[in-house]
């Protein structure tokens, strides 16, 4: 059963949490925990009595496992506990101008598709949107002096099959954390009834659809869900996005040696881009234990973009970061590093006061 952590809890249930103190507790609690992203145990301003009533009975969601770095130091995993011992994990990604963290909303995933390392571990729960907002506050904790400036929902898991949850960290995010909806992406396999949840919402957050083949037969296989989803109807909901969003649209490419890096799968991609104006992020694909087939070579990647190019698609290659510590697009999935040696074991800990 999952931990209820206070970043569970909305304002108003602060406020009969901390029913016996004065009121202006619950706004200093709430600016520490969203404005400041501070331990509770770290929180001077409040009494030390109350910061430990807080931490015993509210601990934090995630215990850290082990954290990997690569890229000196610009790209950091976690690999995080929970309560009831599910685990999870998280990347931040630090760019020139920018920081990206990348966080699960599942423990596993249930969408199966066979190249992603997450699906080959199948599922085990929804996260909370606690243990969801978690992952950023402790990246930001992490990143500092440095500004967490984008959050991804491309972890673990399938964001909209645990809608609910992650639109509430995502209001969370851009209400309380102060981050605009424009730097925050929602991830799919082509979950329609998330999409159009979605397009629904007020908010404008990004959407980015792991599409990886353009015609049905072989997007049955690489992406089940296909089956239920097929493309025609996917395109539909991504087309109703784009015109009550009014934002761009980016398909998530995946490319693999011979399978979906042909020039006639370009070109079908085109077809499906050009209505919708979408962009594509073309990713080679990443090595996982489970999953035979190689990545497309180089010379093949940079073929496959310059050919969507020439066809009027806006197209980027997007440079895998963390290979070697396993936190590249596909290879999340909780398990043994494929370099132990770059990671800091610690122990399922937690804080505590």
């Amino acid at each position: 059963m999952a931990l209820v952590t206070l970043y569970d809890l909305d304002r108003d249930a602060l406020g009969a949490l901390l029913a016996d103190e004065p009121r202006f507790r619950v706004d200093q609690l709430w600016e520490g925990l969203y404005r400041h992203a501070s331990p509770v145990a770290e929180m001077s301003n409040l009494p030390a009595a109350l910061r430990n009533r807080l931490t015993a009975e509210h601990p934090d969601a995630l215990g850290e496992i082990r954290r990997s770095v690569t890229d000196d130091g610009d790209t950091v995993k976690w690999l995080w506990a929970l309560a009831d011992g599910a685990q999870v994990e998280t990347v931040l990604m630090h760019y020139p101008k920018r920081s990206t963290v990348c966080v699960s909303t599942q423990a596993g995933c249930a969408m199966a598709c066979g190249f992603c390392a997450t699906g080959q571990a199948g599922f085990t729960r929804n996260l909370t949107s606690g243990e969801i907002l978690e992952q950023v506050v402790r990246a930001r904790q992490h990143a500092a002096p440095r500004r967490v400036d984008n959050v991804v929902f491309m972890g673990m898991g399938e964001p909209m099959a645990n809608f609910d949850r992650t639109w509430e960290a995502v209001e969370r995010l851009h209400t309380d954390m102060g981050l605009s909806a424009r730097s925050l992406t929602i991830s799919t396999v082509g979950l329609i009834p998330g999409i159009r949840r979605m397009t629904a919402e007020s908010l404008p957050v990004n959407l980015a659809v792991s599409l990886h083949a353009a015609d049905d037969t072989l997007r049955d296989e690489l992406v089940p869900i296909n089956r239920r989803y097929p493309l025609a109807e996917l395109m539909d909901a991504c087309a109703e996005y784009v015109t009550t969003r009014r934002r761009r649209l980016s398909f998530e490419w995946a490319l693999i040696d011979g399978v979906n890096d042909r020039f006639s799968d370009a070109e079908q991609l085109a077809g499906l881009c050009q209505p919708l104006r979408a962009h594509v992020n073309l990713i080679p694909l990443n090595p996982t234990g489970g999953f035979a087939t190689r990545g497309s070579p180089p010379q093949r990647v940079a073929a496959f973009a310059d050919r969507l190019r020439r066809l009027g698609v806006n197209a980027t290659v997007r440079a895998n970061r963390g290979t070697d510590i396993d936190a590249a697009c596909g290879q999340l999935s909780a398990a043994t590093p494929a370099r132990p040696d770059t990671s800091v074991e610690l122990g399922p800990t937690r804080r505590s006061p």
